[in-house]
């Protein structure tokens, strides 16, 4: 069964693709590999790639939205020895299903666009360190890796210019803290997946210690788009500071849940056509925007919303991923947020205390609200754990385990206040 649907605004990445048309041949076909063949035979300077990627106003698709034109330009130019390039495909976050379709129906716009920023930071080996929870997709991407380094796109002196650069691919574990950038290196390494302090930030001190610049999947996989199409006409694609298109993975009470691209600043309103509005036509409830460690935001205020960094957080959100989880009006706000302190509770690597022992107890105070069994006291306690997560932790896990529990408490807390006077949901699954 697959998430991708035809039904894309302005389609970059996932442009004319059907699940069969995935090889080198097909690729090539729809232009693929002519930007990173026009850049070495013309020899364009490094800092004019990196110029078209700032003009293009492509931010990162992983989730923080730093610009990757400026990430790149932090690479240091005339450093001696090794430097790496990672493409960060480590995707665990509930909700988030886009770079495994990205992998299995266009993995040849990754490897050219890892090519192409390792060309432009001077970088000669590259890693794609891909979920360990989705084989198939690793597999694709280790034989197009195979047919671009048949094809002379890999290698050394690629294509008979001066430039080398070799890509592996990584398995992972499974662990989802291994999506913060300095524990999958750390798990590149041989190690446990644990964040490090920072800084040193990985651009100055990365894998192996060496200079190291991590993008995620989508953000390589657009950047062969932005070189044919140039920065400007990309960026004209979306809004001033959000320029491009952007793939929103769409779950949960919708008609058509999958994988929808469309420019940055598209309407939530339309978005949510596109995925055949909410199911069994119930009414919009509420809206994760982001991915599962988002604030949840009420769904009238979606409605009135763009699917845009600027306007997402003017919403009270973050436009993270693209994780789009639709709640219709059916849902326990309750039951919902238990869902998602269970998943941040099991997935916390343990190395900071406000963490390893904040996502457990908020967890057992929501279970105990759900059971029944909650006191008028809990609510004021939740968001005091969440207060003292927040900003407390070597990584932004403790932030992404807190925020969904201030965000539900604070903009539903009448269900929970109905919870623990009642011992049961206020929402009847009959509406």
């Amino acid at each position: 069964m697959t998430c991708l649907h035809n039904r894309h605004i302005s389609p970059v990445v996932l442009a004319g693709l059907d699940g069969s048309n995935w090889r080198l041949r097909d690729y090539v076909a729809r232009g693929g590999y002519e930007a990173m063949k026009r850049i070495l035979s013309e020899k364009i300077s490094p800092d004019r790639v990196i110029d078209e990627v700032r003009i293009s106003g492509l931010r990162g698709r992983g989730g923080a939205g730093f610009p990757t034109g400026l990430k790149w330009s932090f690479m240091p130019r005339r450093h001696a020895g090794k430097k790496y390039l990672i493409c960060n495909s480590d995707e665990g976050e509930p909700g988030t299903f886009k770079d495994r379709d990205i992998l299995r129906y266009n993995p040849h716009a990754v490897i050219e666009g890892m090519i192409i920023a390792a060309y432009a930071m001077g970088v000669t080996i590259g890693y794609n360190y891909i979920h360990g929870e989705i084989w198939a997709e690793y597999e694709r991407f280790e034989e197009a890796i195979e047919e671009a380094r048949a094809a002379g796109f890999l290698g050394q002196r690629i294509l008979g210019s001066e430039f080398s650069f070799q890509l592996h691919a990584f398995h992972g574990y499974g662990a989802y803290i291994c999506g913060e950038e300095t524990a999958l290196i750390e798990s590149i390494e041989g190690k446990k997946g644990q964040p490090r302090h920072k800084p040193p930030f990985p651009a100055s001190v990365g894998l192996y210690g060496r200079p190291t610049t991590i993008n995620n999947t989508e953000t390589f996989a657009s950047v062969p788009f932005v070189m044919s199409m140039g920065g400007a006409k990309y960026a004209a694609l979306g809004k001033p500071n959000n320029g491009g298109s952007k793939i929103f993975s769409i779950s949960g009470d919708v008609e058509l849940p999958g994988n929808y691209e469309v420019p940055v600043g598209t309407p939530f309103a339309t978005l949510l056509a596109l995925a055949g509005g909410v199911r069994n036509g119930k009414k919009l409830k509420a809206v994760i925007p982001g991915g599962s460690s988002s604030p949840v935001v009420h769904g009238d205020v979606m409605m009135q919303t763009d699917m845009d960094y600027d306007a997402i957080a003017k919403a009270g959100s973050m436009l993270g991923s693209g994780a789009v989880i639709v709640l219709d009006e059916t849902r326990c706000m309750v039951k919902s947020l238990l869902r998602l302190a269970y998943f941040y509770y099991e997935e916390s690597c343990g190395q900071c205390t406000p963490c390893r022992e904040g996502t457990g107890w908020m967890y057992r105070v929501i279970k105990r609200i759900e059971n029944g069994e909650g006191k008028s006291e809990d609510l004021d306690l939740l968001l005091s754990i969440a207060d003292n997560i927040q900003g407390r932790t070597i990584c932004a896990f403790g932030d992404a385990a807190a925020m969904p529990v201030r965000s539900f408490v604070q903009n539903f807390r009448s269900e929970f206040e109905h919870h623990i006077k009642h011992g049961k949901c206020m929402v009847s699954p009959y509406v």
